[in-house]
């Protein structure tokens, strides 16, 4: 550990912040505080190695001298907050996997509620480097004028002018909101996000705050910072969200690190009940809401929001009733699910009225997601032999077996279960623009035991799915035939008999005939989403696949009313599992009982 000395005594940096926080917690006096930092001003000054350490570090300068005003509007030292901490963590990790070449880009998008203290951390982190390197060069881009002048006057200005004088540089402030020290030739500055903004300049380090909010959205602004941003730069994106907007397709697209803090990790976020009577009488209120029924009005879904906090994520009671008192202030009651999301699938409010319940998709999309982190699902694909591999005439069904690799194209929340008859759904690409995607369902419970989702070739789908019929108990298959014929009838060519009958009528006998694999049409689509409307809302305990319950998000009613995915979306895994629903009716809702053959005497006779 790097340290520093003064009269005998070795400090390190870490070691000074706990000092620190000792104090405080033991005086809370300001005066104090500042007679402390002014003594951490003169270690700085005193040896290199513990400014080398801030250098690698900014962030424990932060905690050893800034401060900054709390929500009660006093002046308090600045310790990071816990997802602050986390956050830190997270870009220092990224930081030196840049270095050593595992990563190509120091790039983050943040979604928030409100008041986390992002943009307190962020302008403190750019401060912290502008006065302590050479040559840095920081910038901030707000949504709107109002929030850029609070930026610089709160959260930079008004904190750098308390700092200890020693560790200062000469400052030079100007009305373009900008921090600059000549002797560093470091700078910070903050502006309003517009698309012409960057132009010239060589940004080591860009926050980009409520971004989705810009006027001229996050694209318009990327085009006019055009090449501002070193190589090496820290690109930090944070926002509460504003609907299904460029945020959302940002957070989607994958090119940045996605970081979603809940607001119950904020410690402050609690409220003691006023009497004993209040606290009781909520408490039986909450633990009497039904969280599998749907819910019709505001009050309805309050309490069963309070309940699943406390029963599912474990929240202490205090924090529930400062959630609930927050809700019971809003005129708009579903806006706390922006300001105060409980998870991202929550911030986004669907553009469109989503077609399911989304209160109990998204409660049980966020306990898979809990689960999962601590026991995730097995994946992977099937192997298998052919009979004759140089004309693929035949699977060898002795030779199927599942082999695990993260990278696999299905996911096993189930394993089959001896004699239960099961059912899977298909979905074809569709006219190549989405993914193949099956649905295992065993159709005696109803659970949802594997899913496959993939972009593939048709044959290999098909023998994906074949093996995945196979593998439980011989299932029924359906899949669609809209858009790809090819695998019901290579199915055929297997010998893969148990297939979903359709019947159409012959065209010239007027007869009827049976035809292997679903037909979604004006009568069938219908169907399949009223079932599954119902299916969710009353079984949602079934549906195990995380990727499919995000597809069901944005399954929202368009303007003309017709129920489709949201432009830019996908529903594969969705109408997979839709068509599974619908063709449960062909196979068997009954365990089947295993047949023991009756003991016989022998007969000397006739040998029976």
């Amino acid at each position: 550990m790097k340290t520093t000395s003064r009269k005998n005594k070795t400090y390190a940096a870490l070691e000074i912040i706990d000092i620190r926080k000792r104090a405080w917690k033991s005086h809370h006096n300001r005066d104090k505080d500042r007679e402390f930092t002014e003594q951490v001003s003169r270690l700085l000054l005193d040896d290199e190695s513990l400014r080398n350490e801030i250098q690698e570090h900014p962030e424990y300068l932060i905690e050893m001298v800034f401060v900054i005003v709390d929500k009660d509007k006093k002046v308090v030292p600045f310790f990071l907050n816990e997802v602050q901490r986390d956050f830190i963590k997270d870009l220092n990790k990224a930081i030196e996997d840049f270095k050593i070449g595992k990563r190509l880009t120091i790039k983050f998008l943040i979604l928030k509620g409100r008041q986390l203290g992002f943009t307190s951390l962020i302008t403190a982190y750019q401060l912290a480097c502008t006065i302590t390197r050479k040559n840095f060069e920081g910038f901030t881009a707000a949504d709107e004028d109002g929030n850029t002048g609070t930026i610089f006057e709160n959260k930079a200005k008004h904190p750098y002018s308390l700092l200890p004088e020693k560790i200062k540089p000469t400052a030079k402030y100007n009305n373009k909101k900008q921090l600059l020290f000549d002797r560093l030739h470091s700078s910070w500055e903050v502006k309003t996000a517009s698309s012409n903004m960057g132009r010239s300049r060589t940004i080591n380090f860009f926050h980009g705050s409520e971004c989705a909010f810009w006027k001229d959205g996050i694209s318009g602004v990327q085009a006019g910072m055009g090449e501002a941003l070193t190589k090496n730069a820290i690109e930090i994106l944070e926002s509460t969200a504003n609907g299904y907007n460029e945020f959302k397709d940002v957070w989607d697209s994958g090119k940045y690190e996605n970081k979603f803090y809940e607001w119950w990790r904020t410690p402050e976020y609690k409220l003691n009940f006023e009497t004993t009577e209040k606290e009781k009488a909520f408490k039986e209120r909450v633990n009497a809401a039904d969280l599998k029924k749907a819910t019709t009005t505001d009050t309805e879904w309050i309490w069963q929001r309070c309940k699943w906090l406390r029963e599912v994520i474990g929240l202490e009671w205090n924090q529930i009733y400062w959630y609930f008192n927050k809700w019971d202030g809003y005129i708009r009651k579903d806006m706390i699910k922006q300001e105060y999301p409980c998870s991202a699938d929550e911030a986004f409010l669907a553009s469109g009225k989503c077609v399911f319940d989304k209160e109990i998709i998204i409660q049980r999309k966020k306990l898979l997601e809990l689960l999962y982190k601590e026991k995730p699902p097995k994946r992977g694909k099937f192997r298998f032999d052919w009979n004759n591999a140089e004309v693929k005439d035949r699977i060898k069904d002795s030779s199927i077996r599942f082999v695990e690799n993260p990278n696999g194209c299905i996911t096993i929340y189930e394993d089959v279960q001896k004699n239960y008859p099961y059912v899977v759904g298909g979905d074809t690409k569709g006219e190549g623009s989405d993914f193949f995607a099956g649905t295992a369902i065993n159709n005696v419970t109803g659970n949802r035991c594997a899913v496959l989702h993939a972009d593939m070739d048709p044959d290999e789908y098909t023998h994906q799915m074949y093996c995945l019929g196979k593998f439980y108990n011989y299932a029924l298959l359906s899949i669609e035939i809209n858009f790809d014929i090819y695998p019901v009838k290579e199915l055929q060519r297997l010998g893969y008999t148990r297939q979903y009958k359709r019947e159409i009528i012959d065209a010239i006998t007027k007869e009827k005939q049976e035809k292997y694999g679903w037909k979604t049409d004006g009568n069938t689509r219908p169907m399949i989403i009223d079932d599954q409307i119902v299916v969710m809302r009353d079984s949602i305990d079934n549906f195990n696949d995380i990727d499919m319950l995000a597809e069901c998000r944005t399954f929202v009613y368009d303007k003309n009313g017709r129920p489709d995915a949201e432009s830019g979306k996908h529903d594969d895994i969705l109408l997979s599992d839709m068509i599974g629903e619908g063709s449960r009716s062909q196979q068997s809702r009954n365990v089947k009982t295993e047949y023991k053959p009756v003991e016989r005497k022998h007969n000397r006779t006739t040998g029976y």
